[in-house]
């Protein structure tokens, strides 16, 4: 006799047995349109697993463009830095993950720093990133960056009101600095609601393999949500910059956060084979969007 395959739904009396799919079923399959059809014939909600399949196909072919994009960078000797800033879980270390996940790795770095160093702690705040900028024929991905003394630090306590303000000061002008010799700068705000981060917090603690991920700070981020709120419109107000402005990226729905921020990236440079592209290279504008005064974001 043929087996059922037997979901949770099933299991809970909310599909009949008759739109289950058996072992024989399955075994007619030859392709993702014949899954497709035969779910149909079930009345199952095919949607998630549309999404998923043209995620994934869209997923490859804006990589193969990053990686032209890559060649690129390498020919023409650019130097490139792509800032991930936002809330906590809000998926930055996701996208970054699939952004590099075909790069060359000679040509390409991800930048994660630790807390300063009492040494450090000492220096310009600005001295331990200069020295992880991109070279030449490089580009470089931060998980976090020069921008945790505008939001993180203020919020938990880990700078005063002096070392604050001289750094909204001074961050415009370093970038400035950046911008005039010649650095190609994204810089992406992860927008997270509070309640989806609530969700992920919660498959954090319970997922044994991701548990790594919470921390003390991380755990303090529903409390202190409108403490975040009002550094992270400073931050937006006066560091948005016309040669270095924020990209606003809605993240509620991970993969298209992905593969929209990745279509930005792509959409900010002429690069050899573009016009071949197979897939769309422009982001959505109701996904992506500059920072504007007027406007609100998580």
């Amino acid at each position: 006799m043929s087996q059922f395959i037997i979901t949770d739904e099933a299991a809970s009396g909310k599909i009949s047995r008759e739109n289950l799919l058996t072992n024989e079923d399955l075994n007619k399959i030859e392709s993702a349109a014949d899954l497709r059809q035969m779910l149909k014939e079930r009345a199952r909600d095919t949607s998630k697993i549309e999404f998923a399949i043209d995620y994934e196909k869209q997923l490859r072919k804006l990589q193969i463009e990053l990686v032209k994009l890559q060649t690129h960078i390498i020919k023409n000797q650019l130097r490139v830095a792509v800032i991930f800033e936002g809330r906590d879980a809000a998926g930055k270390g996701g996208s970054i993950k699939r952004f590099i996940e075909h790069l060359n790795p000679r040509a390409m770095r991800v930048v994660a720093l630790t807390k300063p160093t009492d040494r450090e702690r000492g220096q310009w705040y600005f001295r331990r990133y200069i020295r992880v900028l991109p070279n030449a024929g490089e580009i470089v991905f931060f998980d976090r960056s020069w921008y945790n003394r505008a939001v993180v630090e203020p919020v938990m306590g880990f700078c005063n009101d002096e070392e604050y303000q001289q750094f909204m000061r001074q961050v415009p002008e370093f970038e400035h600095m950046l911008f005039e010799s010649g650095v190609h700068m994204t810089k992406f705000w992860f927008s997270i609601d509070k309640m989806e981060q609530a969700r992920r917090f919660a498959a954090r603690r319970s997922n044994p393999l991701k548990r790594w991920k919470l921390s003390p700070v991380d755990e303090k981020g529903q409390e202190l949500w409108d403490k975040y709120t009002y550094y992270k419109e400073q931050m937006f107000s006066r560091t948005h910059t016309s040669y270095s402005p924020w990209i606003i990226v809605k993240t509620n729905v991970k993969k298209e956060a992905r593969l929209e921020s990745i279509r930005h990236l792509l959409s900010s440079f002429e690069y050899e084979g573009k016009d071949e592209a197979t897939t769309r290279v422009l982001p959505d504008p109701n996904v992506i969007m500059r920072f504007h005064r007027s406007i609100y974001s998580t």
